[in-house]
């Protein structure tokens, strides 16, 4: 794609920090990083989100983030790591590229938000109503 950020950076036209690359996937460091090491996986080839991206692409990207997982273990020792993605404005998505984002916490870092939510029990029969729905759609 064109004018794509993250094409415009696989292709070498905008400047990247790499972190790791292969023939499917390159991943970097994310230049508003929430905390230190906050990487981000890409396919090379443009799909927009998880409805658009090749399963070869996705497995791709999914493969490479326990590598890079472990190098990031090994160099910043965080107790924890989130791994997110998220697919549409709706939830967020700034960049229309698939990208998978892992984001290293130590344990006196402050919490993360989209990791937190309050637990309230739901509606048994609408969760198993929505369930079916979804299990009948694939």
């Amino acid at each position: 794609m064109d004018d794509c950020i993250f094409c415009k950076i696989v292709r070498g036209e905008i400047p990247s920090f790499e972190v790791y690359e292969d023939d499917k996937v390159y991943a970097f460091a994310d230049i508003n990083p929430i905390l230190e090491g906050h990487t981000l996986i890409i396919p090379k080839a443009h799909a927009e989100n998880i409805w658009e991206i090749s399963e070869d692409d996705l497995v791709a990207v999914q493969k490479a983030s326990k590598k890079i997982a472990a190098g990031i273990r090994q160099a910043l020792d965080p107790a924890g790591i989130a791994c997110l993605q998220l697919n549409g404005r709706a939830v967020n998505q700034v960049v229309m590229h698939y990208h998978f984002h892992l984001i290293p916490r130590k344990a006196e870092d402050p919490k993360l938000t989209m990791t937190e939510w309050e637990l309230v029990p739901g509606d048994m029969e609408r969760i198993k109503a929505v369930s079916k729905k979804i299990a009948s759609a694939i």
